[in-house]
This record gives C-alpha cells, structure tokens and sequence, in this order.
C-alpha cells in the first residue's frame, strides 16, 4: 500500500484543518517545501498536496509552492484544489506533478470531466469528499444530493481509474478510517482507491492495507507523531 503524506495549503502554510472547516485551522509549518524534504527523508515516495486556497477561490492558487515541491524533492506528487477548467488542469501538471485530483468539476462538469480523461487519461484522478455518504463540493462548504458510491460506479464506467474517497466527519479527528464506507466503495467501483481521513495509528493503516486500498492519505497523525512515517513507509510500502 502506497502511503501518501498529506500537506495542506493556506495562505502558504502548511495547515491542517479540522473535518474541512476554515475556521478551525491549525498551522504545523511555514515552509510547505520544506515539510515535503522532511517526509521523502522518511521514506515516502509520494505526496498528497492540497491547494486550500485554490479550492476555496476555485482556482489554482499555491502553484509556486508546488512548482517548489516539484524542484526540490524527487517525490511523486498529487494535486488538488480549484482545478475548474482543462487550462487549469494543464497548468497545475506543467508543473511536472504526476496527477491532478478533480472534485467539484466531477460532479458539476461532466463534459470537462471526458475532455480531461480523454487528453489525460490516467493523470487524472477524481476526488470523492462524502459526507454521511453523500458527495460534498465547493472546498466541503456544501453537500450535494449525489451518493459517493453511485458516482463512483459511474465515473468508473466513464474511465476514471483512480479515486481518493474522504470520510469528512473523520478528516482531521484521528478517529480511525471509515472502513464499511471504503468497503462500499470499493464494491461500487472497478477503479483503484486510495482512503482519506482519520487514520490514527499505524495500526489503522495495518487495517487499511488490509482492506485492499492502493493507497492511504496521512495528515494530521504524522504530523502530531501519532504516527512515524518512516515505519509505517518501511512496514506498509516496502514490506519491510
């Protein structure tokens, strides 16, 4: 299983925030770039960078920082956060980041969605943020009517193979990774998945590798010490 160290963005920080509200921030790192050589010096081979401000303007924002990220590590990286348009899209992967996650436009562009697929093809990833198993959009300001299992089973159909699903209400809490809704969604889906939110411990990633996800986001627990990144890189990623 692929671990994917989380940083978050705002204002240029590296932040964290508390089930996706804006209001409940809290700041680990004034250097984002830094914090990124910090985590492939642990052993990650990948990372899960999310652009807040991007998200909650709806469009990309930190790109400097990345384009930083992206000269100053040899990680793997992944991009979301206020992508709406296939030149914003373009924009963000001119960077040089491996794949870009989609969120709101999946739900709300179906059209930008194929045209994506069609150029980007496996690049693209679709981000699935639910709610009590519903889709939330717009940065998690609002929750749609859409279940995350059924546009899964149909943005699967339509050719997108990979999925990050986040569980809100365990985003940011370090209460343990919603495994019943990951098992949902894996059975809705013939694409890859990697879970989102609320891992905890090393042994919730231990259950995660279990559950037969690609990949696991970690945030806030590495970031408390909750969990050291360089065991679980070494145990989980290397089978070490």
């Amino acid at each position: 299983m692929i671990i994917l160290p989380a940083i978050d963005i705002k204002d240029g920080l590296c932040v964290r925030l508390y089930q996706g509200d804006y209001a409940q921030v809290t700041t680990y790192d004034r250097d984002p770039v830094q914090v990124a050589q910090r985590w492939q010096e642990a052993g990650a081979s990948w990372l899960h960078v999310v652009d807040l401000d991007g998200a909650a303007q709806g469009r990309p924002v930190n790109t400097d920082l990345i384009q930083r990220m992206r000269r100053e590590t040899t990680l793997q990286i992944e991009v979301g956060g206020g992508m709406r348009s296939l030149e914003q899209i373009e924009q963000v992967l001119a960077l040089g980041v491996e794949r870009v996650i989609l969120g709101t436009v999946a739900l709300r562009d179906r059209a930008l969605l194929e045209a994506a697929l069609a150029r980007w093809g496996e690049r693209i990833v679709v981000g699935l943020d639910a709610r009590d198993g519903f889709v939330a959009v717009s940065g998690w300001y609002e929750t749609s009517q859409v279940r995350a299992t059924a546009l899964a089973g149909e943005l699967s159909r339509l050719g997108v193979r990979r999925f990050v699903y986040t569980d809100i209400a365990r985003d940011g809490a370090l209460s343990g990774p919603n495994l019943p809704a990951l098992r949902e969604m894996q059975q809705a889906s013939e694409s890859a998945l990697i879970a989102s939110g609320g891992v905890s411990s090393l042994e919730d990633l231990r259950e995660l590798a279990q559950s037969g996800v690609e990949g696991a986001i970690v945030g806030k627990a590495i970031y408390t010490g909750a969990v050291d990144l360089a065991q679980a890189a070494r145990e989980l990623e290397k089978g070490v």
